[in-house]
């Protein structure tokens, strides 16, 4: 098989971490029969630089044009002063816009070996492994109207039938495969928007009966990740708060240097780790890869269908991190701080 790849490393970090991406798919194709054929563009504010704009309309077809889009990371402190349009996170969101990417999956998953990686106890975090579904292209970041004036500021939050239906079957068809279980995440008990998106996702539940559904507020979900993560196995919620969500149970799983994942539509997706660029250590060979290797193993999931070349990085993660390898930002006495590469080169030889 022969699969078109965008690249867009973007900023920061995300050009050492693209890098690790690349090897790793070096050597699915040689262990798999397959190839890789990559395209890499400008994006975010390696973009604004050279074009004046963080996302061209030649980079969006050359996404068009490919089986799947690997991002690295985007943002840096010499852009955060620019107007919203012209901001590198611009460009994210019209990307996500362009490819009608509506669906965000962001698996949490707390390694064994990374027990130790997080602020909370063993004990409530041993077992813990489930799966955020965030809308991606509708909500509160891109409703409109929005603007700002000397006097105040507003936003529009807004969802339709359609938009919450469409990541609702795809929330219940992940929880079929898992504990049957999910849970919608609004605040119902403030907001209309949030009413209608849980009528919505109650009138959904009548299609899977064999999928227990329960209600629950924002703020008490956020509460329980952190009390007790291993009660959840599929979230299902709205852009903002699946992205305040998806950060929360970064910090359980040890760092957001561990979390990957991948942003479906109906022709186009879309692969990336979830944290930033992380400017104050770009260029230093500190970056956690993970993350980043993990997308690679989503987007060999989804988008190719290859599931033991997925299973095999994932396999080979663990292993490395049971062995005690680790990057700074999951660090701790006892365990080899690496670099970058040297994270990378460790899951490679472990893939073999």
């Amino acid at each position: 098989m022969n699969y078109k790849i965008t690249l867009l490393p973007g900023d920061g970090i995300g050009t050492e971490i693209m890098e690790s991406a690349v090897q790793i798919l070096n050597a699915i194709e040689k262990k798999y029969d397959v190839t890789f054929q990559y395209k890499e563009e400008l994006f975010g504010g390696a973009s604004l630089d050279n074009h004046g704009i963080p996302l061209t309309d030649e980079t969006i077809q050359t996404c068009f044009d490919s089986d799947a889009v690997l991002l690295g990371a985007v943002g840096g402190y010499q852009w955060e002063s620019l107007e919203h349009h012209l901001k590198p996170e611009a460009g994210l969101l019209k990307l996500r816009k362009s490819l009608e990417l509506f669906c965000n999956i962001r698996p949490a998953k707390v390694y064994q070996g990374l027990l130790d990686g997080s602020s909370l106890k063993k004990e409530v975090l041993a077992g813990t492994d489930f799966v955020v579904f965030r809308e991606l292209t509708g909500g509160i970041y891109f409703g409109e109207p929005r603007g700002l004036d000397e006097n105040s500021g507003w936003n529009t939050m807004k969802y339709s039938k359609s938009e919450v239906e469409r990541i609702a079957r795809l929330a219940f068809d992940t929880a079929k495969t898992r504990k049957k279980q999910l849970m919608s995440v609004d605040k119902a008990n403030v907001l209309e928007c949030s009413q209608y998106w849980r009528q919505v996702v109650q009138e959904v539940h009548k299609d899977y009966p064999d999928v227990t559904l329960q209600n629950i507020y924002v703020d008490n979900a956020a509460m329980q990740i952190v009390r007790d993560p291993k009660q959840f196995d599929v979230l299902l919620t709205s852009n903002l708060f699946g992205d305040i969500l998806s950060d929360i149970a970064g910090m359980i799983t040890g760092s957001l240097g561990m979390l990957p994942s991948a942003s479906l539509g109906e022709k186009y997706a879309l692969y990336e780790p979830v944290h930033g660029s992380a400017p104050d250590i770009a260029g230093q060979n500190k970056a956690n890869p993970i993350a980043m290797i993990a997308s690679v193993a989503m987007m060999l999931e989804h988008s190719f269908k290859m599931n033991d070349a997925a299973k095999n990085i994932e396999t080979a993660i663990e292993k490395t991190l049971e062995n005690g390898y680790r990057t700074a930002d999951i660090f701790a006495d006892g365990s080899n701080l690496v670099s970058t590469t040297e994270m990378t080169g460790k899951i490679l030889a472990n893939m073999k």
